[in-house]
């Protein structure tokens, strides 16, 4: 609670507060600390266990047996020699620069 006090031509303003006021803006500090100690203790717990899935599916990769490469699938073609297809290109194919 705020109050105005005249005395003469000077205006002083008292500042009162209630002790649960005063307790309020002590421990409101300690509130926050509180919170940002609970947040970085939540992100260290969810890096740990990401960390702990993430080496757990890796070795899983790792050890799991592999198979045979599948084979490529065949050409839609019925008369294709299975040649590779190549890309060749002219000179008349290459656009250039005129001035």
């Amino acid at each position: 609670m705020t109050t105005a006090t005249t005395l003469g031509d000077a205006v002083f303003s008292l500042n009162m507060t209630t002790r649960g006021e005063d307790f309020l803006y002590k421990s409101s500090g300690a509130i926050v600390a509180a919170v940002v100690v609970v947040v970085i203790i939540i992100f260290t717990v969810v890096l740990i266990l990401l960390k702990v899935y993430n080496r757990r599916m890796r070795t899983r990769r790792e050890l799991e047996p592999k198979g045979p490469k599948p084979a490529t699938p065949p050409s839609l073609d019925p008369n294709s020699q299975h040649q590779p297809a190549t890309v060749t290109f002219s000179a008349v194919d290459l656009p250039s620069e005129t001035r």
